[in-house]
């Protein structure tokens, strides 16, 4: 083994032993990055790196989609469009047996569509939909399990800052990525309605029935949500006709959704300074991993260690699907003990141009890292959605939400067979942009 083989395995070593010592990811990968390059450099050109890589890093025009989407998603979190939405679907299929927890999906689904991230996504509905279906009687654990699973839609829905790092990393169209994930979002929400009916049927007794609503009630709920049609609307059907780009269409959403707020009455100035301070906070806890992920990324070039490894898969007498059976096991076993943002930057580089050498489409393969990455958001022993609402539902155990997350899990198993074997699930609309 060469000096710089040696040194690159001994960054990964360090880099995960910071990460169990609790060092923020972002920072750990900074710090072995730039450590790493002294020690094949010198320490002049290691601090030239960290003198310039940031701030290119920051001022990124593909990065500024980011922020955008943030901003967004406090806006219209802010305007009360989670409400709207998990009423909306109440109103609808409230009265079916579980049909709580179907409201609950389905505005989640809804919510993903204007917000972007999975984590704000199961606060947001944690707080809307979690008290009542705990007051309808739905078992704590299976209802907090709904909506973690709920909020896993929150990064395959467009708007979703996964694909737009993956598009970055790899230099795919940001537009056909974000569009490439609406089908594969409206699949996950079919099956995991249908978990909840399957379920329903072997525990009937933790699936109540709501009161019918009456179709005065159902049309009203419907006028409630024009706001998100709208905006998703004009996001989508934008990058979709090719109006504009994907950094484009994240400042007009963002603009659209503080217009909305304020023409409702619902942004005043002390909620619009909310929303941007907790959006500088949320854009800054990205860039800062994204700016130590790039950091990493130079060290791993000069160690060749993407090329090794990718020379290792590439020479496996497994045949391309076998390759991509590992990459997908791989990416469910990190999905348990890592940061998704921290788990894309940190393997996309390595990963992507073995990807591309076996012949697969870098969109579909994008379309499955987001996949996974949901999957490793709500699984056991980390699972940062299970967590999140642990911290706003104390209440309720991590071992209560995990078991009542175990249905939604293989239905997402389920999803992920599906998206491998059928590739135009993920093709289909990216193939008719324009």
């Amino acid at each position: 083994m060469s000096r710089s083989e040696m040194i690159g395995l001994m960054g990964f070593v360090v880099l995960f032993g910071l990460m169990m010592l609790r060092v923020p990811i972002g920072i750990a990968m900074g710090i072995v990055g730039v450590g790493g390059f002294a020690m094949l450099t010198s320490l002049t050109p290691a601090l030239n790196l960290l003198a310039q890589s940031p701030l290119r890093q920051s001022t990124d025009w593909d990065l500024a989609v980011i922020p955008m989407f943030i901003l967004m998603g406090a806006f219209a979190t802010a305007s009360g469009m989670s409400r709207e939405l998990f009423r909306a679907s109440n109103a609808w299929i409230g009265h079916r047996r579980g049909g709580l927890a179907m409201a609950t999906i389905t505005a989640c689904a809804g919510f993903a569509a204007i917000n972007g991230s999975s984590v704000a996504t199961a606060a947001t509905m944690t707080q809307v939909a979690l008290p009542e279906m705990r007051k309808a009687g739905y078992q704590p654990g299976f209802a907090a399990g709904v909506v973690a699973a709920g909020g896993t839609l929150g990064i395959m829905i467009p708007p979703s800052v996964i694909f737009v790092l993956y598009g970055i990393l790899t230099e795919t169209d940001i537009s056909k990525l974000l569009v490439a994930g609406v089908l594969p979002g409206i699949l996950g929400t079919i099956l995991y309605i249908n978990a909840i009916q399957i379920y329903g049927i072997f525990q009937p007794g933790t699936m109540p029935r709501g009161a019918r609503a009456p179709w005065s009630e159902k049309m009203a709920s419907l006028r409630d949500i024009w706001a998100t049609v709208l905006l998703f609307g004009f996001c989508m059907g934008g990058m979709y006709f090719g109006l504009f780009t994907a950094t484009e269409a994240g400042g007009m959403g963002a603009g659209g959704a503080f217009l909305i707020g304020l023409l409702r009455g619902r942004l005043g100035l002390k909620n619009t300074v909310e929303c941007l301070v907790n959006s500088i906070r949320t854009t800054a806890a990205i860039f800062t991993i994204v700016i130590g992920a790039f950091l990493f990324g130079y060290f791993l070039v000069i160690t060749q260690a993407a090329q090794h490894f990718s020379s290792f898969l590439l020479s496996l007498p497994i045949g391309p699907y076998g390759v991509l059976t590992l990459i997908i096991l791989m990416y469910i076993l990190l999905g348990a003990i890592m940061d998704e943002l921290a788990m894309i930057l940190l393997t996309v580089p390595i990963i992507f141009p073995v990807v591309t050498q076996l012949g697969f489409d870098p969109i579909w393969f994008g379309v499955i890292i987001v996949m996974v990455v949901g999957l490793g958001m709500i699984m056991p022993p980390i699972g940062m959605n299970v967590f999140v609402i642990n911290s706003l539902a104390r209440d309720v155990s991590l071992v209560a939400i995990y078991r009542g997350v175990t249905p939604f899990i293989l239905s997402d198993f389920l999803r992920l067979f599906l998206l491998v074997v059928f590739p135009w699930l993920s093709l289909f609309l990216p193939s008719q942009m324009k």
